[in-house]
């Protein structure tokens, strides 16, 4: 952070339009709870977001926002653009992911304790969505003209399975037309003022099957049962040596197999989770697990070992040295926030991977219980940190469209 920096963001926040802005954020907190309340009553588990990507693109649309559309991925987008747009103009993507952890037989109904939001999802990412819209509404409210477009992105894919899937889609030059041109990404990510996660951490997501013949439990009595070897191989990896630096997990999220009691499984099937601080530490313990899972079935006859990749989250990190960081810590200490740099596994992974500036970032308010059916959120003093982030937006449509970024 520079004296330049703070210059910048102290006259952009001297701006009448700016106020009118904050204005709106202020006075509208009644409309961005019933936004949110909608919001979460529309499920959108992992490869089902269509439902809610529908009502955000019918938001975008009553906002006023520029070609509202869902892409061939399920994201919900819409543009404001700048003063005046060509085919090339830089963009600046800000985004929330549709999708929760939870199945679609979960009851999402929100229900309401004083302030707080009682509901699956509430603050992850119901917080995140409803910002993203009350950015576009005190936007276009105000009648900010950005000084480069901005992108507003409802994206899918976030959690678990989808392994990042919206923001492959939105990145990669074959399949969307923003991806040569975006120069910096924000997305929005549960609550808290003054949280930001600048540095990404890596993940691969392992399945592993075991088979076998299978086969009745008195009759076949002796044929290897694929249960007991999975139990075994995940006890093997267990006890694998993990790095505290840098930090390493290795995690077994779910097993499943068999049919019933009285019968020898075919199969058995777990799903690991390993992350990492470290590309190069993912790959090693990546290369450890697989062959402690191949040892350990090979000393069972007639077993065979399956293992996939279902998720793979690449790893990066924000320099302090980057504009948009000197940025973000000039607007705090405008608004007197002390910022609270994080690390964690979010859309931010992949624009950060591909050398892109970027980080998620908090939607204001508090939560807690996130990813359990007992999530809350309450929204008071949230918009400290939509004005922070409306603040931010702004001043990296700037770097990007001075060609800083």
């Amino acid at each position: 952070m520079t004296a330049a920096d703070n210059l910048r963001i102290s006259t952009l926040a001297s701006n009448r339009a700016i106020h009118r802005a904050f204005s709106w954020l202020h006075l509208h907190e009644p409309q961005l709870r019933r936004w949110q309340l909608e919001a979460i009553a529309i499920p959108a588990p992992p490869f089902a977001e269509q439902a809610r990507a529908d009502y955000f693109l019918q938001q975008f649309t009553t906002l006023g926002l520029t070609n509202p559309h869902i892409d061939a991925e399920g994201n919900a987008l819409a543009e404001l653009p700048s003063a005046n747009p060509t085919p090339d103009t830089p963009i600046v993507l800000i985004s929330a992911h549709l999708d929760t952890v939870f199945p679609s037989t979960t009851n999402c109904t929100p229900q309401e304790d004083d302030q707080k939001i009682l509901a699956p999802g509430a603050c992850d990412n119901a917080a995140g969505l409803t910002a993203l819209l009350a950015l576009a509404a005190a936007l276009t409210h105000a009648q900010i003209t950005p000084d480069c477009t901005i992108l507003f992105a409802a994206n899918v894919g976030e959690e678990g399975e989808g392994d990042l899937r919206g923001m492959r889609h939105l990145f990669n030059p074959a399949t969307s037309p923003y991806a040569k041109r975006i120069r910096a990404a924000i997305a929005f990510e549960g609550g808290g003022n003054a949280t930001v996660v600048d540095r990404a951490l890596g993940s691969r997501r392992l399945r592993v099957t075991i088979t076998g013949p299978g086969g009745h439990s008195w009759a076949d009595s002796g044929r290897p049962n694929p249960i007991l070897a999975l139990a075994a191989a995940l006890l093997a990896i267990s006890h694998l040596p993990l790095p505290r630096n840098p930090r390493t997990t290795l995690n077994c999220g779910t097993i499943s197999g068999g049919t019933s009691v009285n019968s020898i499984p075919a199969s058995a099937t777990a799903d690991l989770d390993i992350r990492s601080t470290s590309a190069l530490q993912l790959d090693r313990t990546e290369l450890a697990v697989l062959k402690s899972l191949q040892s350990t079935v090979e000393a069972h006859a007639d077993l065979h070992l399956h293992v996939s990749r279902i998720g793979n989250r690449p790893s990066g990190s924000l320099p302090e040295s980057s504009p948009i960081s000197r940025s973000l810590r000039a607007v705090d200490r405008h608004l007197s926030i002390k910022t609270d740099s994080r690390i964690g596994s979010t859309d931010a992974n992949l624009p950060l991977s591909l050398g892109i500036p970027a980080f998620a970032i908090g939607a204001g308010g508090s939560g807690g219980g996130m990813h359990t059916l007992a999530e809350w959120y309450d929204p008071t003093g949230r918009d400290l940190a939509l004005r922070r982030v409306l603040l931010l937006l702004l001043d990296t449509c700037t770097l990007a469209a001075t060609h800083v970024l």
